[in-house]
Parts: structure tokens; sequence; C-alpha cells
């Protein structure tokens, strides 16, 4: 069933509302309904597109079309910003990285949603959180996501719960087996923001607080966080090639098996249990020596749709409770539904329901900041430069550097 959109969110919507920003233009057409398009990453599994036509069918008017964006979240980002900064009406719903949507709300860009229009009460509460913005909700969650340490069960008897655990196990099997101990995405982007955020965490420490107003970085979590890539690297237990990987290529190396320990995300299970891996049937899932950064996508609707009415509708109808299922079952994707995770069928097919769900419930949300994009570019910059060859780069020197660097971030805000 799809709830017609609110008297009051369709009278907000018509007005232009558009939160902190401006906009300018002819707004929607009355009513607003029609066709619609949604733009989102580049579906690597094939499954978004039965059920766009389930809706397609079942709305010959208004029809959608999916609009495919790079895989990466920061290409993403910038196809997106191009777009909405011309004010163009390309896009209408928009499949947003957690991370954007202070930036998106602050700049004008998507338009506020009526909360009792969704389920939000069924959802994972730390995952609601990354959909608000300065108390207005901004966008739906549509999938979560939570960093998992991938490892090899013929190698490793108990996975590591520590970040000292995954140094010896990685040293011992490297050295006794000739394999590859671990390796995350350490390539500078978005990746390595939260990789490095993981291993500050894994120290006790986080690098800002969730409002994105405050440095919080200690220079003892940080440090400690730098020296252990560090040694990593230098002892050859992540591999240097590791600071050229995305989530793609560290799936690939793992799903090879060229590796004893990865981080990833959880659809990177899937293809590892798919005919032709070398690892099918010889790995497991945990979770990361240390809370994991909260990842995931919400939905929003651009501020220069012509039909926002109809993309409400369809946004209620993607994350419902049956299409969520599909996300997980089809795609792979950690779903929003707090049930789902509960359910004993799809925990016999997905073993890592558990581990997935502890995970995502104590995951650190990245700031709410609308400069966002700026504290990551800076956070990835200071430390790739830490982890380029030779790896002796003081580690107090980059510590000083990020904190004085993120600070002036935010002193522009």
């Amino acid at each position: 069933m799809f709830r017609p959109l609110p008297l009051a969110v369709a009278l907000l919507v018509m007005a232009g509302c558009t939160g902190t920003g401006e906009r300018d233009g002819a707004g929607p057409t009355a009513g607003g309904k029609g066709p619609i398009t949604f733009a989102t990453g580049r579906d690597t599994t094939a499954y978004l597109q039965p059920l766009l036509d389930r809706w397609n069918q079942a709305h010959p008017a208004e029809t959608v079309s999916l609009i495919e964006l790079p895989e990466a979240a920061d290409e993403q980002r910038a196809q997106m910003v191009a777009n909405l900064q011309a004010k163009s009406d390309r896009y209408d719903v928009l499949g947003l990285d957690v991370t954007m949507t202070a930036e998106f709300a602050d700049s004008g860009w998507i338009i506020p949603l009526e909360r009792a229009a969704f389920p939000l009460d069924r959802f994972l509460p730390p995952v609601v959180e990354t959909a608000i913005y300065e108390g207005k909700l901004w966008a739906v969650p549509y999938t979560s996501n939570a960093g998992l340490l991938f490892y090899r069960t013929d190698l490793v008897r108990k996975p590591p719960k520590t970040w000292d655990e995954l140094r010896r196990q990685a040293l011992e099997i490297q050295k006794k087996h000739d394999i590859q101990g671990y390796a995350g995405q350490f390539l500078a982007y978005e990746g390595l923001t939260v990789n490095f955020s993981e291993a500050v965490q894994a120290a006790g420490g986080q690098l800002l607080d969730p409002d994105g107003t405050r440095v919080t970085a200690d220079s003892g979590p940080v440090e400690t966080a730098i020296s252990r890539l560090q040694q990593g690297l230098r002892e050859k237990w992540i591999p240097e090639e590791a600071l050229r990987y995305k989530e793609e290529e560290s799936r690939l190396a793992f799903q090879e098996g060229r590796l004893a320990f990865a981080r990833n995300w959880p659809p990177a299970y899937g293809p590892a249990t798919a005919p032709g891996s070398a690892v099918r049937g010889r790995f497991a899932v945990t979770r990361l020596p240390g809370p994991s950064v909260l990842g995931g996508n919400n939905l929003a609707i651009s501020a220069y749709s012509k039909h926002p009415q109809t993309a409400q509708e369809f946004i209620h109808y993607f994350t419902s409770l049956d299409n969520q299922r599909r996300v997980l079952t089809d795609g792979s994707f950690p779903p929003v539904w707090t049930e789902l995770y509960d359910d004993p069928g799809l925990i016999e097919r997905f073993p890592y329901l558990p581990a997935l769900k502890e995970s995502i419930l104590a995951a650190k949300r990245r700031p709410a900041s609308a400069n966002y994009n700026q504290l990551s570019l800076v956070i990835a910059s200071n430390v790739a430069k830490a982890l380029a060859p030779p790896y002796t780069e003081s580690a107090s020197d980059v510590a000083a550097a990020l904190k004085a660097e993120l600070s002036e971030v935010l002193k522009t805000q």
C-alpha cells in the first residue's frame, strides 16, 4: 500500500520549501505527480531494475527511470552537486551516501519530509539519525552499512578481537602459508577516511564530535592509529598494494584467496560465496577490532523535482518491508528494518546478520556537517602522506597537522 503525500507536506513542497538554502526556478508542476528519475550509485548486483519494474507496472503514468552514477561515493557526490547547482530537474529521487544529508539539506538541494509518512520507529535507530539534520528529516534510510572483518576459517581458529591480535595472527599466517595478511580501503578517498576513523576508534578515540562542530582527536589515539597502520605496512602483513585499494579491489583480493583478513562492507559477502570464489566455504565474518563507521544510503527528493509527490510515494514503496527484504536477498545490502536482522530464515541464509546488527548499533556516525566533504579530504590527504613509503612520517607530526587542519575547516563554517 502506498501512502499519499500528507496535505501539509504537499503544500510545503508546492511552495518550494527547501530548508536553509534558497530556491529559484519554476517549481514543481501542479499536483506534483508524473514520471521521475532515480539517481544512485552503480548497481553492481543487478537487483534494482526488478524493483523499479514492479513500481512501473503499477504506475504506468508515474514511471521511474534509473540513472546510474559512479560506484564511489565521492564521484556520485560530484555529479549530483553539478546537477543541483545548475538547478536541473533531471534528478528526482537521490540516493545519498549518509555523509551527504547535512550538506545537501544546508545547501537547499533537497526538501524536508514529514516523519509520520514513514515507519521510522521500525528502523535501526542509528540509521534514522543519519537522515536528520537540524531537527528535520531530510531523507529516508534505504540501506545501512557497517564494516566487517572477513577472515579465512581454514587459517584462523579464533578471529581477532583487538588490533594487536589481528597483527599477531596476520604475521603468523603470512609466515606459515605465504599469504598476505590484511587489507582495507587505503587509497586516498572517503574509504581511507573511514578506515582511519575506525583505527582511531579501535584505539579509544574519535576525530570529530557527532555534529562535526568540534575536533575531538586526542593525540594519543590518533598517533596509535597511524603507528599501527605504518607498522603493518613496514612489516608487510598489510601489503603495499593495499594503498591502491577501494572496496572492489579489497573484495577481489580476499575473494581470490590472496588475503587472510579483509575489512569490507557486507555486500562483499555474496560474491565470496559464489561459484568460482577461491574462499567459498572457507571464510566467515565478525566485528572489526573496534567500532565501525556507520555507512549506508538515504533517499531524498531533489528541490528541483517537478514531481515531488510521486517521488515521495516511490520512496515509501522502495523502503517498504517487502522491498527491504529484497534489498538483502537480491542485492546483499544491509536493510534498515530492525526485524529483518532477527528473521531465522534470513539468518540461515546470511549468517553474518547478528554480527552486522551488533556492528551497526555500535557504529559511530560520521559528523553531520555541511562541510563533511572538506573534513574528509583533510583526513584522507594527511593519512595518505603518513602511509606513503617508506612509512617513516612522524605519527605525532601527522596527528598535530591533522588536528590543526580540521580545526581550520571548522572555523570557516
